[in-house]
C-alpha cells in the first residue's frame, strides 16, 4: 500500500468526510438516552453498508442504548479491534450552544473530538482498502453506548472481543495529536457516615454529627494518594444535613481515584474500606469499586506504537505518545494482555465541552495511519 497514493485519497474526500461527520454529530446522542443511540446506531450501520465492504453487523440493545459490532474482510490472519462509542456527555439541545461549523481549520460541534468524527474515520479506511484492493486482516469494530458513563454494560463485550483479537487500535481522542501508551486506571468510592439528629439549640450535645465526622477524614482520604507512583486521591463532592437548626445524621462524600499501576488499585481500596469513625456512635461505609483497571505501558505497546510512528514518518507525519490520567475501555483490553494503541483520533480540542472541535487539517493524515495500521504495514 502506497502512503502517498493513500493520504491524496484522502484529502480528495474531505468534503464528504466533512459531510458524514456533520450527520453524525448532529445526531444529539447522550449517555442514558436509548432512543437517541438508536437513531445513532440506524446511521452507522446504513454508512458501513455503503462503503462497500462486505460487512456482518451485529446490533445490540440494552436499557440506556443500542452497541454496535461491526466485522469486516472476515478470514485468517491476526485480527484487529477497533475500538470507540457513540455517546456524549452533552444533553439534548446543547447543539445549539455549539453548532456543527467549520471555521478556519476547525471543524466544531459537540462530540466531535469526543468522539464521532473517529466513527467516521474508521468506514473511511474500510472504503479504501476495499477500493484499492489492499489486502487487510479480520477487522472488529466496536462501538459501545454507555463509555461516558463507565461502561457497565459495555465492558463485557469490549472483554469479549478483545479475547478474540491480536491488537487494539481505540480511535478516542489524541493528545494534542500524540497517542496514548498508557491511561490510568479508575476508582470511585463513596464514604457514607449516620450519625444521631438532635436539635442544634436545644440539645446538640444528644447528636452525633455526620458532617463533622465527614470532614475529619478528608485528610486522612487525601493522604492516601501516592504521587511518586501516580496515584491520586481526591474527594471531589460532599453533602450532608437536612436544616440549619438540626445536628445532621447524614452525610456522604465522593472520592475519585486514579492509578498506573493495578497494585495501586488494591492498595489504595483496601485503605478506604479500613477508615474508622473517630466518634463512636457514628457509622461509616465505604461504597463503590475499581471502575477501569490501568492500560499499562508494556513493551507490547511500545513496539504498537513503534510500527505506528514509523508508518507516520513515512508520509512525514509525526507521530507522538504520552500516558494520560484519564481512563477508555481500552484499559479493558490492555488488563487481557492485548497490546493497545490508543488516542488514534483525529487531533483537537475541548472535549466534552461547548468549544469542542476537530483540525480539518488531520483528517486525512489520521485516516491514512490507520489504514496502514490496518493493512498490516
Amino acid at each position: 500500500m502506497n502512503s502517498s497514493e493513500a493520504l491524496q485519497y484522502f484529502r480528495g474526500r474531505q468534503d464528504h468526510i466533512l459531510a458524514r461527520i456533520k450527520e453524525i454529530v448532529d445526531i444529539e446522542s447522550p449517555s442514558h438516552n436509548a432512543e437517541a443511540s438508536r437513531r445513532v446506531a440506524d446511521w452507522i450501520e446504513q454508512q458501513g453498508r455503503r462503503t462497500g465492504v462486505d460487512l456482518i453487523v451485529e446490533r445490540l440493545p440494552v436499557d440506556d442504548g443500542e452497541h454496535v459490532i461491526i466485522r469486516a474482510f472476515e478470514g485468517e490472519g491476526p485480527r484487529t479491534l477497533l475500538l470507540g462509542h457513540t455517546d456524549t456527555v452533552h444533553p439534548i439541545g446543547t447543539a445549539a450552544k455549539n453548532p456543527t461549523r467549520v471555521e478556519d481549520d476547525r471543524f466544531y460541534g459537540c462530540g466531535t473530538f469526543d468522539m464521532k468524527a473517529n466513527v467516521v474515520l474508521m468506514f473511511e479506511s474500510l472504503r479504501y482498502l476495499a477500493e484499492s484492493g489492499t489486502a487487510a486482516g479480520p477487522v472488529t469494530i466496536l462501538l459501545s453506548c454507555d463509555e461516558e458513563i463507565g461502561s457497565f454494560t459495555g465492558r463485557p463485550l469490549v472483554e469479549r472481543e478483545a479475547a478474540l483479537v491480536q491488537r487494539c487500535l481505540v480511535l478516542e481522542p489524541s493528545a494534542e495529536g500524540k497517542v496514548k501508551t498508557g491511561r490510568k486506571g479508575t476508582g470511585i468510592f463513596t464514604l457514607i457516615a449516620r450519625g444521631i439528629p438532635a436539635h442544634a439549640g436545644l440539645e446538640p450535645e444528644k447528636g452525633a454529627n455526620a458532617i463533622l465526622e465527614l470532614s475529619r477524614h478528608i485528610g486522612e482520604i487525601q493522604d492516601i494518594a501516592d504521587p511518586g507512583h501516580g496515584t491520586t486521591v481526591n474527594v471531589t463532592t460532599i453533602e450532608g444535613g437536612t436544616t440549619s437548626n438540626v445536628i445532621p445524621e447524614y452525610a456522604e462524600c465522593e472520592i475519585d481515584v486514579r492509578f498506573a499501576k493495578s497494585s495501586e488499585g488494591v492498595r489504595v481500596e483496601a485503605a478506604l474500606r479500613e477508615i474508622t469513625p473517630f466518634d463512636g456512635r457514628v457509622t461509616l461505609e465505604v461504597n463503590g469499586a475499581t471502575n477501569r483497571p490501568p492500560l499499562e505501558r508494556t513493551s507490547a505497546v511500545l513496539d504498537l506504537y513503534e510500527t505506528a510512528r514509523t508508518l507516520a514518518a513515512g508520509f512525514d507525519y509525526n507521530l507522538g505518545e504520552t500516558q494520560v490520567g484519564g481512563a477508555s475501555d481500552g484499559n479493558f483490553v490492555g488488563a487481557l494482555g492485548v497490546p493497545v494503541l490508543d488516542g488514534l483520533g483525529i487531533t483537537g480540542a475541548g472535549a466534552d465541552t461547548l468549544d469542542e472541535y476537530i483540525l480539518v487539517s488531520d483528517i486525512a493524515p489520521r485516516a491514512t495511519l490507520l489504514t496502514l495500521l490496518l493493512a498490516g504495514h
